[in-house]
């Protein structure tokens, strides 16, 4: 059971969270390069030009069932499958960790603060991604796309992610990540928006579901959560 974590704030406009929910790609780790090659994978199977990266990057934040039957329509569920195949391929051997977040998992789960993961990846290979870089050791539990009844920015994931670990949604919760999908969850679920993003960007973009707290990488975030120190323990 997870209750009051085991640190204090730097600044205080921010409850302190008894749950830290994480999205995954640009937030944890880097793996467009096989979202990317998955997806122009598909696009060229069913009769469409192959995307550049920058359009994969900023187009790929829905889930599959949320936005691949906008993009091949009544095939969607064939284009599904061959992007899936493909990535099933080499997606953990594509994977970098992002700078300092490995640490700040650790830093994080020291404190007593239950940590999940919500993405709109593939629930099967998200789960498998975590394994791979044995962070199931820090993160309680992974909830991926088509693991709830309706994926994000829909609330479902959150309260999945949160079942089973004696917190409920509210502001004590906090969602992390890079995009406006985020952020969108976040308010839908009615827990803290904290932006991840290292460059700068135009508030316009987050207009409708500003973030509550914005840092730019995870070394800023963690370093705004403090460990006591106690003399004789090793933490």
């Amino acid at each position: 059971m997870y209750g009051k974590p085991n640190g204090k704030f730097l600044n205080q406009t921010l409850i302190n969270p008894k749950a830290i929910v994480f999205d995954w790609d640009d937030t944890l780790v880097d793996n467009w390069h096989s979202i990317h090659a998955g997806l122009n994978a598909a696009l060229t199977a069913m009769g469409h030009d192959p995307w550049p990266i920058d359009k994969t990057r900023s187009n790929v934040r829905r889930s599959m069932r949320d936005s691949f039957p906008s993009l091949f329509g009544e095939k969607w569920k064939e284009a599904a499958e061959i992007f899936l195949s493909h990535v099933r391929r080499n997606h953990l051997e594509t994977i970098y960790v992002l700078d300092y977040v490995p640490e700040m998992l650790s830093h994080f789960h020291q404190a007593g603060i239950y940590l999940g993961v919500v993405s709109n990846k593939n629930g099967v290979l998200l789960r498998e991604e975590v394994e791979f870089l044995n962070w199931n050791k820090w993160i309680s539990k992974t909830v991926g796309a088509n693991d709830a009844v309706r994926d994000k920015p829909d609330k479902a994931p959150i309260d999945l992610v949160l079942d089973g670990s004696g917190i409920s949604r509210s502001k004590e919760v906090w969602f992390v990540g890079d995009a406006i999908s985020d952020m969108e969850c976040a308010y839908n679920a009615g827990v803290s928006a904290i932006l991840l993003r290292a460059n700068a960007y135009d508030p316009k973009e987050f207009a409708e579901f500003p973030p509550d707290r914005t840092f730019k990488n995870a070394s800023e975030l963690t370093r705004f959560f403090i460990l006591p120190k106690q003399s004789g323990q090793n933490r």
